[in-house]
């Protein structure tokens, strides 16, 4: 799927263009196997496994590889590095190059590293995260919704400062989370188009519990993948449209 959906008719992909959407109707493809796949029982990969990865999903034409989260180790940092400055750098004859993002907490030090380590490639991302249901906010972080929001704001805006100008912003345990309308405002207010929900306490992200995205235009090709496959209990759904 990611080969055929990755390229038009005429073999080049859709125009990237950080925080823009060209084509609505295009899904990218986000892999995340370096980095949550890693996580999985027996599945602990070599920097230079990763490598090789990394390499094999470009040739298939995967828009986003999620090469990892550098503060985890300094393994993981000289993975993601290695992998922006050879799979990240170097365009195919359409032109095509992936674009390499790093995942970081909403915290400085995090979001230095991880910037650190991806930005060699021509295309790099930056995937903030931060928890944003009441159970995650009140007993993991001990904040408030109104200091998690605020927290969120500040980090993007230093990631910004790095020089970091594609940010991907996701609600860790979304599927629980009560201010997702919220979230989706500060969105446009802090210019970060990818949003990405995290499903970590396993419930579902269906209509029926989404009702703080109801006013809101969800692209249609999300729906019609959601209908196609199954989804996994631990779910990362990107959402890269204007809402």
């Amino acid at each position: 799927m990611a080969g055929k959906t990755a390229n038009s008719s005429n073999g080049v992909g859709a125009e990237y263009i950080p925080n823009q959407i060209q084509d609505p109707s295009y899904v990218r493809i986000l892999d995340t196997t370096l980095r949550d796949g890693e996580q999985a029982p027996g599945a602990a990969m070599t920097s230079e496994q990763k490598l090789d990865i990394a390499g094999q999903l470009a040739k298939l034409g995967v828009d986003i590889i999620e090469a990892g989260f550098p503060s985890a180790s300094k393994e993981d940092f000289n993975a993601v590095k290695m992998i922006a400055q050879q799979v990240g750098y170097n365009c195919d004859a359409h032109g095509y190059v992936p674009v390499i993002a790093a995942l970081c907490r909403c915290n400085k030090k995090d979001i230095t590293t991880a910037w650190e380590a991806v930005k060699y490639a021509k295309r790099p991302r930056l995937l903030l995260f931060i928890a944003t249901s009441p159970i995650h906010m009140e007993y993991k972080l001990r904040k408030s919704k109104e200091q998690v929001l605020q927290i969120a704001r500040d980090m993007v805006y230093f990631a910004r400062t790095l020089g970091c100008t594609d940010i991907q912003f996701g609600a860790e345990d979304a599927a629980s989370t009560l201010i997702l309308g919220r979230i989706l405002v500060m969105r446009s207010e802090i210019a970060v188009v990818t949003i990405f929900l995290t499903c970590t306490s396993q419930e579902s992200l269906n209509q029926s519990n989404m009702s703080s995205l109801s006013s809101r235009k969800i692209v249609t090709p999300i729906s019609m993948l959601r209908s196609q496959i199954d989804l996994p209990s631990h779910l990362f759904l990107v959402l890269s449209q204007n809402f």
